[in-house]
């Protein structure tokens, strides 16, 4: 496999080029300059070989025009890009040693399964015997062996989108390209292709670069994911660091279903303690290691975020604190089996609870719920940089 070097790239669209491309700057927030619209912009990324890299990010972002511009789809505006070393910029897609599945599956509806996944090893004039062997090896990992005889309209929907795996497989690239390969199955459908993707990198061992706009499907897949907004990284970790420890409020926000809880508060010093003060002078106490962080802080405003499953009815919260006890209203009550989601509103603020389903609580009630204050986060009301996780 490869390790994959993006560095200080771009990507500038034209201004009438992007017009033509039906893409609004107004929606996406791209910035623009005399060259045109900047889509990606210094793009800096080590990819070790046979890592498992997702970019995330929403429509617009940029996450897809990087992937196309390793793949050679995409011209490169600026900076270096190197397979295994070697700067590959105005190499020929063809020449790259990659393979890319796309979202819609693009099979050859005359041809049958075996010969689509085949095909392109025949157009490079592979032998017989080596095609076959290819082919049927893929089938097998990918349990459509018996599936070869068939043509792409009779497959499902889950079933193509293996044979396009398949297609790509056979090549035995040096890199792996997915760009959103499972937004066209329903729900179910979904769940069972990221296991068999998953799988698939642990038998092959492969390095992939995987674009999706669903986060669920980042964090369960890879070894470490890229979040992108506007064209710009806004934070690479592992899974769980971005959930723990994210740079900034887009990335909290982003990384996380339901979404981080957010609320504007006041930095508050008094008898030695600091508090957030919000609402109607409700006030969360800051653990020792968050108030050094804040002290420089005081009086100004601030951003507080924690996450629905901190956020717990006062009588089950054994720490709840007098200052981190506050009234709130149901709004909607949702059941998804294992748990329940409670939306609140606290002093105008909307807030998420993830509830056990035990819970007595309806739409309409008002419950006491509390903080768990050692899982405040805390970022910077104008820079929206992260202060303190």
């Amino acid at each position: 496999m490869a390790e994959v070097s993006l560095r200080h790239i771009k990507k500038v669209y034209p201004n009438m080029e992007k017009k033509k491309k039906g893409e609004s700057e107004k929606k996406t927030n791209l910035k623009v300059t005399d060259e045109g619209v900047l889509a990606v912009q210094d793009f800096n990324l080590e990819i070790r070989d046979q890592e498992f890299i997702v970019l995330v990010g929403p429509s617009g972002c940029g996450k897809s025009t990087t992937l196309r511009m390793v793949a050679g789809l995409e011209e490169i505006s600026g900076g270096d890009l190197l397979i295994d070393g070697v700067r590959v910029n105005d190499v020929e897609p063809k020449d790259r040693d990659i393979a890319m599945v796309f979202q819609s599956y693009a099979l050859y509806p005359h041809m049958s399964i075996y010969d689509n996944m085949a095909f392109g090893l025949k157009l490079r004039k592979m032998p017989k015997a080596e095609i076959d062997k290819r082919v049927r090896e893929a089938a097998r990992i990918l349990d459509i062996e018996h599936l070869l005889d068939r043509k792409p309209k009779l497959l499902s929907g889950g079933q193509r989108q293996r044979v396009a795996m398949g297609r790509a497989i056979v090549r035995e690239p040096k890199v792996f390209l997915m760009d959103e390969p499972l937004s066209n199955l329903d729900a179910k459908l979904r769940v069972q292709m990221r296991l068999e993707i998953s799988k698939l990198h642990q038998r092959l061992q492969s390095t992939i670069i995987y674009v999706t706009h669903d986060q669920t499907e980042a964090m369960t897949l890879g070894t470490r994911i890229v979040v992108m907004k506007d064209g710009v990284i806004q934070q690479v970790d592992s899974p769980q660091n971005l959930y723990d420890y994210p740079d900034n409020l887009f990335v909290a926000g982003f990384i996380g279903s339901p979404q981080m809880n957010f609320i504007d508060a006041t930095v508050v010093k008094e008898g030695g303690e600091l508090f957030l003060e919000y609402g109607n002078h409700h006030r969360v106490i800051l653990t020792p290691e968050r108030a050094a962080k804040l002290a420089d802080y005081v009086g100004r405003e601030v951003t507080f975020g924690i996450r629905p499953e901190d956020v717990f009815a006062s009588e089950k919260y054994e720490a709840a604190h007098e200052h981190n006890t506050v009234e709130a209203s149901v709004r909607v009550f949702e059941m998804l089996g294992a748990e329940v989601f409670l939306y609140l509103t606290v002093d105008g603020f909307d807030v998420t609870c993830r509830e056990h389903p035990s819970t007595k609580a309806k739409p309409g009630d008002i419950m006491s719920i509390s903080f768990d204050v050692n899982k405040i986060h805390v970022f910077d009301k104008e820079t929206q940089m992260t202060i303190t996780n």
